[in-house]
């Protein structure tokens, strides 16, 4: 049913992770301030405007409402990073023009509509800057649901027991059909599934503190009897390392003072397709599913939690009583 969508989006995934590393190898892509203070990058831009390309090229008449926009690169100071964000996309599409690459970006600047595309064009842009883990997430939403969910994770490896192991991943998820885990320059997939068996849990957590209140995630985990540390990962990734068993659930719990925050739908769509369809289960803090029907903010969710699925109750319950 979503063959073409696949694979117009892999490609694409694929062609923005490697502009991705292509700019970390050159260490040529220095951290902007947004309005917000979080950092963006030539290379968050560049993603962006590739798989922005990609899709409005082949699916005109689809939303996309991604993270970034091109405001900064149009302002005349600025002339330098358009033509830096330009120069990196050329090595991918040569004959690009700086204007062709500001027009592409801002194609992510769409609306909810009963079928769109949500992109973040590099998830854990801090951990990319630091040469860990990030990932290029991308979703496809009909009538409020996720579809399709695709995570490209350049550095993380091959299999889990062996870090050192080849890097660079693909996460493919389609509702009903299943999750499978390819490596990032190949087509030789395999399913991946949760890990239903292991008796000491193994939550996984982001490595930026201000993302969750780590102080209920350690009474949490105290609740449980875990005593296995958390595994700590940027981005995405987090949920690729559920689905397929490296973990055993990943929570976010607003921290204190933030219980208004909301989380962002493309910090969440294709991560939560890809945990579901490895037989985990996805809600947030209430047991709710994620809605992604109202904006660029889940605004009928509270927090996040992502499992295995057989402990989902066992936590939720946890959590109600931190």
């Amino acid at each position: 049913m979503y063959d073409s969508d696949i694979r117009v989006a892999l490609t694409a995934v694929r062609q923005a992770a490697q502009l991705c590393e292509m700019v970390r190898q050159q260490q040529q892509s220095p951290a902007y301030e947004k309005s917000d203070a979080s950092p963006v990058t030539v290379a968050d831009f560049g993603s962006q405007a590739i798989i922005c390309r990609a899709l409005t090229d082949r699916f005109p008449e689809d939303a996309i409402i991604a993270e970034e926009d091109a405001a900064m690169l149009r302002q005349p100071q600025n002339r330098d990073r358009a033509l830096a964000v330009t120069q990196q996309v050329q090595q991918i599409f040569p004959d690009t023009t700086p204007e062709e690459v500001i027009e592409w970006i801002d194609r992510g600047s769409g609306a909810i509509a009963p079928r769109y595309w949500t992109l973040d064009p590099i998830d854990g842009t801090k951990g990319y800057i630091r040469g860990d883990q990030y990932a290029i997430a991308l979703a496809l939403v009909e009538d409020g649901r996720v579809q399709l969910g695709i995570l490209a994770c350049p550095h993380l490896s091959h299999t889990p027991q062996s870090p050192q192991d080849a890097t660079g991943v693909l996460f493919v998820a389609m509702r009903g059909s299943g999750c499978k885990m390819f490596p990032l320059k190949d087509d030789s997939g395999q399913n991946v599934k949760v890990n239903f068996t292991r008796r000491d849990l193994r939550p996984i957590e982001s490595v930026e503190s201000g993302h969750s209140d780590r102080q209920a995630q350690s009474q949490l985990s105290q609740t449980l009897g875990i005593t296995q540390p958390p595994l700590r990962l940027d981005s995405q990734a987090k949920y690729g390392a559920v689905a397929r068993g490296e973990a055993d659930y990943y929570v976010r719990i607003p921290l204190p003072g933030s219980a208004l925050r909301r989380e962002n739908i493309w910090d969440h769509a294709a991560g939560s397709i890809v945990v579901e369809e490895a037989g985990g289960c996805v809600t947030d803090l209430d047991g709710k599913p994620l809605d992604f029907s109202v904006g660029a903010k889940l605004i009928r969710n509270h927090g996040i939690l992502a499992s295995n699925g057989a402990i989902h109750k066992r936590l939720l319950d946890a959590i109600a009583r931190l």
